[in-house]
């Protein structure tokens, strides 16, 4: 399988708040990638990095072989040549971010945490958001029915308010939004977050079917650590910003860090 997403060496900071440290992460065509940790880890700033929402401080991240964000100091704070500078900032580097407008329509779709619905618009009208990149309705209406014969309560709401949908249902809702500009690579931040374990279970199905049928890579951040190890192929485990840990997902299952720390055990 070729590699699809390439993360390389990527830092990001609030202010003074280093929230990732030289993260590096590869994805494989095909493949479902988990990423577990605890809260305030880092892992959703890692998505939002990956669609152009937050600004590397250093590294970069390549889709399908470009070059989507990028951040190099010729001069890294280790280099001693930069006592010469009055003026870190003025040191050489180079930086170049696609827009996330770009990146989506490059073939990559967020989900992001707590589902951030447009609640005062149907369904239909949400499902219509996602595919606002695309000029085709034959294609847009082509979506909305794919959708609502995978999802078919959406079906059944298609008229309704969102903020009338239960949580569950709301979650299935942004899938399909963001399912409706069909893309290559979909970033899932705690699917499950907030809902019923017989919910978390449909939904984490609906992951399975859209990797393998739909051939949907899915690179997914979730808390429920021994779901997203069974559902994915591999995983890393986030600490303080920063990977500890990569393996396949079954190897991780059995590592018995990732048991005491994430899986109750």
């Amino acid at each position: 399988m070729s590699e699809l997403l390439s993360i390389d060496h990527i830092s990001v900071s609030y202010g003074n708040i280093q929230a990732l440290r030289d993260v590096s992460i590869h994805v494989r065509e095909g493949e479902i990638v988990c990423l577990i940790g605890a809260n305030g880890a880092g892992k959703s700033t890692l998505l939002k990095a990956i669609v152009g929402l937050e600004p590397l401080v250093s590294g970069s991240i390549a889709y399908k072989g470009e070059v989507i964000a990028r951040n190099d100091h010729a001069f890294g704070s280790h280099n001693p040549l930069l006592r010469f500078f009055k003026n870190p900032k003025h040191a050489a580097q180079d930086t170049r971010s696609l827009r996330t407008d770009e990146i989506a329509s490059r073939g990559i779709a967020l989900v992001p945490e707590g589902r951030r619905v447009f609640a005062d618009l149907t369904v239909e009208e949400n499902l219509d958001m996602g595919a606002f990149l695309i000029d085709d309705d034959a294609f847009i209406a082509k979506k909305k029915k794919e959708m609502y014969e995978f999802f078919p309560i959406l079906g059944m709401r298609r008229k309704q308010k969102t903020r009338s949908l239960s949580g569950g249902e709301q979650q299935m809702m942004a899938i399909a939004r963001a399912l409706m500009s069909a893309p290559k690579l979909l970033l899932l931040d705690e699917p499950g977050l907030g809902l019923a374990p017989l919910i978390i279970q449909d939904i984490f199905e609906k992951i399975e079917i859209i990797n393998k049928e739909d051939n949907v890579t899915v690179f997914l951040v979730e808390q429920n650590a021994r779901m997203a190890l069974r559902t994915s192929d591999e995983g890393h485990v986030m600490e303080n910003g920063r990977i500890v840990l990569s393996d396949t997902s079954e190897q991780l299952l059995e590592n018995e860090k990732v048991k005491a720390a994430y899986l109750g055990e």
